[in-house]
């Protein structure tokens, strides 16, 4: 099943694709996609009764309306470092023995076509396509990787944007340069496990002003995701609807010395094949009180 919300900022409405290809939208049923609503056995309660009764519910149009990031803010977002082989010879460090864990702000959840935001002062703020896990069972010392999948209600595109003047350049922990307004786009789709046959056999995609910037395959990771979920439950309780963004392949701004960082104006295409597309146009952010200080809504 297809999952996604549709509608205005902080009003989205909990949509999924129908057995016919039609979004229909499913509040009538859920209030959100978040919480008991992204247990794996809820939702496949719920593919089942609409592939039974798609017909009764209204239609949604997501081409006429803003659609929202898959799973409503507020989770924990956890970023994974350095975990494509490809990415960590451009940066010139050596493979990981460990997950590097990093996290965001929450709240920089966005949906997949809305603007990203340039910080004011940001001169080096990066793309970063990335296979995104939404937990959907609280998952906490599981006892091995094998454990892991039943904690997972789906898969969907994310770019995991960084400034890296902060991250790298201004002391302390990555967080500084993963949390600003709007740098965790994420969409279209929430794509449940059973339309993913292995999550390690996804192709990956970021085009920057249409041209191929990153193409690669999760088969690339150092740690899988069944990996991934695992040791962050050794660490942390995992809740329904924390994001996983499982780590970005090579090709970042970081690794090309011929390519610039975003700048005003720049068009930026996140993919992962088979999850949906990111279409997002970059502008500079306002400071509060501005009259344009939130992103704008995408189409």
């Amino acid at each position: 099943m297809r999952l996604l919300r549709i509608g205005p900022q902080s009003g989205e409405r909990p949509c999924a694709v129908g057995p016919d290809g039609v979004v229909r939208d499913l509040s009538s049923w859920v209030a959100d996609w978040t919480g008991e609503s992204l247990d794996p056995d809820v939702l496949r309660e719920l593919a089942a009764r609409l592939a039974r009764e798609a017909g009764t519910l209204p239609v949604a149009d997501p081409t006429a309306e803003r659609v929202g990031p898959p799973v409503r803010p507020g989770g924990h977002l956890l970023s994974i470092g350095l975990n494509y082989r490809a990415h960590a010879a451009e940066a010139g460090l050596t493979l990981p023995d460990e997950p590097i864990v990093s996290s965001k702000a929450p709240m920089t959840l966005v949906g997949p076509h809305d603007d990203l935001l340039l910080p004011p002062g940001g001169e080096k703020t990066d793309w970063e396509v990335e296979l995104a896990v939404v937990i959907g069972r609280r998952a906490q010392y599981l006892p091995d990787r094998a454990a892991a999948p039943a904690h997972v209600a789906g898969f969907a595109t994310g770019n995991d944007v960084s400034e890296r003047r902060w991250l790298l350049e201004r002391g302390g922990q990555w967080v500084k340069g993963k949390s600003f307004e709007s740098f965790s786009p994420l969409g279209p789709f929430l794509v449940t496990p059973d339309e993913v046959p292995d999550p390690q056999d996804l192709r990956l995609s970021c085009r920057v002003n249409g041209r191929v910037m990153q193409k690669a395959s999760t088969a690339d990771m150092v740690f899988d995701v069944s990996h991934l979920v695992w040791y962050l439950s050794q660490f942390m309780v995992l809740h329904p609807g924390d994001v996983i963004l499982t780590g970005t392949p090579g090709g970042v701004a970081l690794g090309r010395p011929d390519q610039p960082y975003l700048r005003p104006g720049d068009l930026v295409e996140a993919e992962v094949a088979g999850l949906g597309a990111h279409r997002q146009r970059c502008r500079p952010a306002v400071r509060p009180g501005a009259s344009a200080d939130r992103p704008r809504e995408g189409v």
